[in-house]
């Protein structure tokens, strides 16, 4: 990548039907560690116009409740009844109950090295982290504004002040980099979905939405729209409706914007729905613990974290750093650094992270939180991968 260039990230909200898919999957994670910590559980939806489906493998000693489940997501996001009713529409579930040959429980905190050496990943992948001074949250800036300005979109203010704007919407950020640091503000996009009788103008709807959600963003995020920076609200006309009722959602489609808007790399794997024993989750959340907790050192500028797992192997068969020339010495070294402070094992990550207990923590529900807005960057929510407190040991 050049050091003078545009680039550009999506966001969405949580009226979305792909984040729907997310958020239903990752609340029925949720709802099985809550109960009990050692199941295991993958779950994925799809969903159309007045229909879900729902694919669930589990291993647990809990009820699953996984209907319920899905319908009290739907109902949180607040669609019309006209768009997608979320007592009426149809569920088709397809589900395998595999506790009798998988169920094991494991007290992670009381295995020794020998223990910790034998649990494996049962997948194989390469997953990517990465973090940059372009932020507090060292996250790039297209991706951060994106998912503040979808944020906001969803917010109660909005929906108090624009009662006619409907949960499906989308946000794209273009930030316009010279000598590879955020110059301006090039162009703001922002797609939302409206009733049909909303009775404004696409002039009026335009102006609306930037006096109440783009500009209190930029406000608030010591921003401001420079001299010829372009917004567009709805470019292509009114979206009436939306939803379900407009396009189907999948569980697992927006990487990009559950990671790094595209800014760097990611693993082609889906994160939610997802229990923490599956390593192309939580692998993707140590090893954006690990390039974090570089730039926090002082380590480095800007870092990308990858680590790549085998089936049967404890150990990550590579780790691999790299700062793009803003590291403080060659970056074999911080591989070195990382490997000897940071342990990569599936179930170090597990037990160190905390990832098991988290829902039973957060009766609201935990991961289901981290399907809309971002999987990473997330200093709304205390995520044990976004501390910094390997940053002195590392230093």
């Amino acid at each position: 990548m050049s050091d003078d260039f545009i680039f550009t990230s999506e966001s969405v909200t949580i009226g979305h039907p792909d984040k729907l898919c997310d958020q239903i999957s990752d609340a029925i994670v949720d709802h099985f560690l809550r109960h009990d910590p050692d199941a295991r559980i993958v779950a994925e939806c799809a969903v159309a116009s007045g229909v879900l489906f729902i694919s669930a493998h589990f291993a647990s000693q809990t009820t699953p409740l996984i209907a319920d489940t899905a319908r009290q997501v739907i109902r949180g996001v607040g669609y019309p009844r006209e768009v997608f009713n979320a007592d009426a529409c149809t569920i088709m579930t397809s589900f395998m109950d595999h506790s009798a040959r998988d169920y094991l429980p494991l007290n992670l905190e009381a295995l020794d090295e020998a223990g910790l050496a034998h649990i494996t990943p049962k997948h194989q992948v390469t997953v990517f982290g990465y973090a940059c001074d372009q932020t507090p949250a060292m996250m790039p800036l297209p991706i951060w504004l994106a998912h503040r300005l979808a944020e906001r979109l969803d917010s109660p203010a909005v929906k108090r002040a624009l009662p006619y704007l409907l949960p499906d919407g989308k946000t794209q950020v273009a930030i316009e980099y010279r000598n590879g640091e955020p110059l301006r503000i090039h162009s703001i996009t922002l797609v939302t979905s409206q009733s049909e009788d909303a009775g404004v103008s696409p002039g009026e709807l335009r102006e609306a939405v930037i006096a109440t959600v783009i500009e209190p963003v930029l406000v608030a995020e010591g921003y401001r729209a420079a001299e010829g920076t372009q917004l567009f609200v709805n470019p292509e006309g009114p979206l009436i409706g939306g939803g379900p009722a407009a396009h189907a959602g999948l569980t697992g489609r927006k990487t990009g914007i559950d990671t790094y808007g595209e800014y760097s790399r990611h693993s082609g794997a889906g994160l939610s729905g997802k229990d923490p024993m599956r390593i192309d989750r939580v692998g993707a959340y140590i090893a954006r613990y690990a390039a974090k907790n570089l730039v926090a050192a002082g380590l480095a500028r800007e870092c990308e974290v990858q680590l790549s797992y085998s089936i049967g192997v404890a150990e990550p068969v590579s780790v691999r750093v790299r700062t793009f020339g803003t590291g403080a010495g060659e970056d074999r070294g911080l591989e070195a650094r990382l490997r000897e402070v940071v342990d990569f094992r599936l179930a170090a990550i597990v037990r160190d992270l905390g990832l098991r207990k988290l829902p039973g923590q957060h009766p609201g529900g935990f991961y289901r939180r981290l399907a809309t807005y971002g999987q990473v960057g997330r200093i709304d929510l205390d995520l044990p991968w976004e501390r910094t407190d390997r940053a002195e040991t590392l230093r």
